[in-house]
């Protein structure tokens, strides 16, 4: 594994310190999205694997469409809260740990789904281990949730900010004026995922699609979600603090509020 690769690894585990402020202040996807991908998998009596769960953004909508999950997250604290946003959801089980250290035990499934965290999963491994796990004909949705600013003034304060703070990838990052209808790449990845699965060979009737809504935070709210981020975590706590100040002055001069141009971009493929 790359030192790059290492240092992903790295972040991917620093959710769990805000388990709770990533449950309050993390958007959830289209509800349009999570009737599409069942569709697409046409699971009938089959179960599916959920990949790094999180708190359950995506877990919820699903478990109350009526399907079977099997949830692997690797964060225990993270695990602890999902347990408790499924309690009442009899048909989602719980595993903390990794998706590369879960054993499925001969299972097979209908769907594999991972919610803006396949990019944690082991390059290396992460197609072998998606498609060891699906039966015949079994589907693998990925998504994830680009936003863009639609204020090009508070775009632009806010850029200043975080090139003081040398963060990148914020959801204010961008201007929502930027993105077109087609689905882009996630993680800075190019052509990803669509080019790696192409590239595995093992897989058929890819497909991309996007979502899109309008949604709004106040200042308080726009912290916690900025605050929830790993590159947010990962730094200094004296330096997360200062960014989160100065991000929180140009909201207040704006208004207190930011209104962002919300996708969700849902990638499809099917086992051959």
């Amino acid at each position: 594994m790359s030192a790059q690769e290492q240092a992903d690894m790295a972040r991917s585990q620093v959710f769990g310190e805000v388990a709770e402020l990533y449950d309050a202040t993390r958007p959830g996807y289209a509800d349009a999205l999570v009737a599409d991908v069942l569709a697409y998998a046409a699971l009938g009596e089959r179960a599916a694997v959920e990949v790094g769960a999180g708190t359950g953004k995506a877990t919820v909508p699903f478990a109350a469409a009526g399907t079977t999950l099997l949830c692997i997250e690797p964060d225990p604290r993270m695990a602890e809260v999902l347990r408790r946003n499924t309690a009442d959801c009899p048909g989602v089980s719980v595993h903390a740990r990794s998706f590369e250290e879960w054993e499925p035990g001969g299972r097979r499934f209908g769907l594999l789904f991972a919610a803006t965290s396949w990019h944690w999963v082991d390059p290396e491994r992460r197609w072998d281990l998606a498609h060891d796990v699906l039966a015949p004909g079994g589907a693998v949705a990925l998504f994830w949730n680009p936003q863009g600013v639609r204020d090009a003034e508070l775009h632009a304060a806010l850029a200043e900010v975080d090139g003081r703070h040398g963060i990148t990838g914020t959801p204010h990052g961008a201007m929502a004026s930027s993105y077109g209808d087609t689905p882009g790449n996630w993680a800075g990845l190019p052509g990803w995922p669509e080019e790696e699965c192409r590239r595995d060979g093992r897989f058929t009737d890819l497909r991309a699609v996007r979502y899109r809504q309008v949604r709004h935070y106040d200042t308080d709210r726009y912290l916690g979600y900025l605050a929830s981020l790993s590159r947010c975590r990962v730094l200094p706590s004296d330096r997360r603090e200062h960014l989160l100040a100065e991000t929180a002055r140009v909201l207040e001069t704006h208004g207190g509020e930011i209104h962002m141009e919300h996708f969700s971009d849902l990638f499809l493929a099917r086992v051959r």
